[in-house]
């Protein structure tokens, strides 16, 4: 399935977790129990030992993964067993990318059944190489926005962006927080074209998962709550998260917002 046939029945709810946490061999199943239990769309992060975008949750789940065995080569082999009829995505760091070069990455995510890519530190301004091997594979490159983006920049990025766009809910890195701040309703309200509008970065309840759809986001990202989740061994536990989220945000669809 590609983004553009998900975002066809939203509000949708993405899930990421980290691929080879706790082993290569247990993701497979992690991504089937996540489909299982209502995620849409998921995120597969590929380990890298130093994630500049993540917090101190995705980077343990990444020195785990790393100390596992996960490399990009097992990555496509763990991607490509998890066979599932949602999206999977894509998330990691441009220099892996490009050691690998951008044209077979691409290819390798399309024989996996990879259909998009999330690189939060390649600007759209510098990613011609990569989005020219994305079209060529059928692969939707996803760029990020932030509340400090600027409204110039941000129709640039509306425009550069396949699939969907990025909204990064506050400055700083990923992880769980207890708030969602008022500049990400007025990010989402900022976006003037229609492409479908995605919020991640601090999202860990489905009260927050609600709140962004209340506020006009298409889907909401959910990754550090549940990489925690694995961590700790509860994986009933997620399925359970999962399935509230993806409960709440379809309970939010059409209302209003709430005013701060």
């Amino acid at each position: 399935m590609k983004i553009s046939e998900a975002f066809l029945n939203k509000p949708l709810l993405i899930v990421y977790i980290c691929a080879g946490d706790p082993t290569p061999e247990a993701t497979p199943d992690l991504v089937r129990r996540l489909v299982a239990a209502g995620a849409d769309i998921v995120e597969l992060g590929l380990p890298h030992s130093d994630p500049i975008a993540d917090g101190p949750t995705i980077q343990a789940a990444a020195q785990r993964a790393i100390a596992a065995g996960m490399n990009t080569d097992v990555y496509f082999d763990v991607a490509a067993q998890a066979d599932v009829d949602v999206p999977k995505i894509f998330m990691g760091y441009y220099n892996m990318v490009y050691a690998r070069g951008p044209d077979k990455f691409a290819e390798d995510c399309a024989k996996s059944g990879i259909c998009g890519m999330i690189v939060p530190d390649l600007p759209p301004e510098e990613a011609g190489p990569l989005h020219d091997a994305c079209k060529r594979h059928g692969v939707d490159l996803i760029f990020l926005a932030a509340p400090n983006t600027p409204d110039s920049r941000l129709s640039m990025i509306e425009k550069e962006t396949s699939g969907f766009l990025y909204l990064v809910a506050r400055t700083g890195v990923t992880g769980a927080k207890s708030d969602v701040l008022q500049s990400t309703g007025d990010l989402i309200a900022r976006v003037s074209s229609d492409v479908p509008r995605a919020v991640g970065f601090g999202i860990s309840t489905p009260e927050q998962a609600a709140e962004v759809i209340r506020a006009g986001a298409d889907a909401a990202i959910v990754g550090s709550v549940c990489v925690d989740l694995i961590a700790r061994g509860e994986v009933e536990r997620l399925e359970e998260l999962v399935r509230e989220m993806k409960d709440a945000i379809v309970k939010a669809k059409g209302k209003a917002p709430i005013v701060c």
